[in-house]
């Protein structure tokens, strides 16, 4: 897949990677990226959970977060909302993560409906894309 660097009003493709720019929030609206300056420039940054309730707030389509190895629990704020729109939520399994904290927070978050190895994890967005997974399930 290619991989881009986001840059404001970057219309959303599928199967492409987009990469946050530094210090920077990232937004979604009308089918769009947004930029705008970060919103907490000192500390540890929420710049998951900033985009993720943008999804939440301005995306009609299907949902599928991704939370994995991180520091802080940048995202895991965030979860919950995606859950109720309906969207799915997987966890990198702690134990396989460089730095567990992030996969941690969502997991402690309740909103998670599964944690999978990396490997793993490719498989399970493969069939949730086919829909032969029904989620809440571990």
């Amino acid at each position: 897949m290619p991989v881009e660097l986001i840059t404001d009003r970057l219309i959303i493709r599928p199967n492409h990677v987009f990469i946050i720019p530094e210090q920077r929030d990232l937004h979604v609206l009308n089918g769009e990226f947004r930029l705008r300056p970060i919103s907490k420039p000192r500390g540890w940054s929420d710049v998951i959970t900033v985009f993720l309730r943008s999804l939440t707030d301005h995306w009609d389509g299907k949902l599928i977060a991704v939370i994995v190895s991180g520091y802080d629990g940048d995202g895991s704020a965030a979860l919950c909302g995606i859950r109720e729109t309906g969207g799915i939520i997987i966890a990198q399994k702690p134990e396989t993560a460089a730095h567990p904290d992030m996969p941690e927070s969502a997991i402690a978050s309740g909103c998670v409906d599964f944690v999978l190895s990396p490997e793993n994890i490719a498989r399970k967005i493969v069939e949730i894309s086919l829909g032969n997974t029904p989620g809440g399930i571990r």
